[in-house]
């Protein structure tokens, strides 16, 4: 009767395979531009705004901010920021881009439209033009160069504003 073993034997041929194919692999990996080390620095989201004041009647100024980043993300010196105000009706009441530095940081300003319907609205402010959304894992930051960057899907930054009915 032959007798049979619950794991397999492994002989030196097997063995020198079965390590060498993956430190081969990660060699490969590695001299490719797949290793951890050449994907540069870690992934950097863009400093959170803030509005002010939170509440405001027609006509008045509303203040949209952020700080400069803590963690370098290298937006250039022609970098923008897009600015969309959506009103308690879902009309898009703001929509343009403003100046934004290197690191993130900006500021705007706007007179609440007369056309704006009362209630909360939404505030948005992201890189123009730029993945900034690092939900994806990649180092998603823009290097020297021009990249043909989009946004991608991610949480949304809303921050809200009370329009109240009336003028100042």
């Amino acid at each position: 009767m032959e007798r049979q073993t619950k794991w397999p034997r492994l002989g030196l041929r097997s063995l020198a395979t079965k390590s060498l194919v993956p430190a081969v692999l990660g060699l490969s990996a590695a001299l490719s531009g797949c290793s951890p080390a050449s994907l540069g620095a870690p992934p950097c989201l863009p400093p959170m705004h803030s509005v002010s004041p939170t509440s405001a009647p027609i006509g008045d100024v509303v203040t949209i901010e952020a700080p400069d980043s803590e963690c370098d993300p290298r937006y250039g010196q022609n970098a923008k920021v897009q600015v969309t105000v959506t009103d308690a009706a879902g009309k898009r009441i703001i929509k343009t881009t403003a100046p934004m530095n290197d690191a993130g940081g900006f500021t705007y300003t706007f007179e609440v439209p007369a056309e704006a319907t009362a209630g909360l609205a939404a505030v948005e402010a992201y890189p123009h033009k730029i993945d900034w959304c690092d939900d994806t894992g990649k180092n998603n930051r823009v290097s020297d160069g021009t990249a043909p960057l989009v946004r991608v899907s991610c949480a949304e930054r809303i921050k809200p504003l009370k329009i109240i009915s009336g003028t100042r």
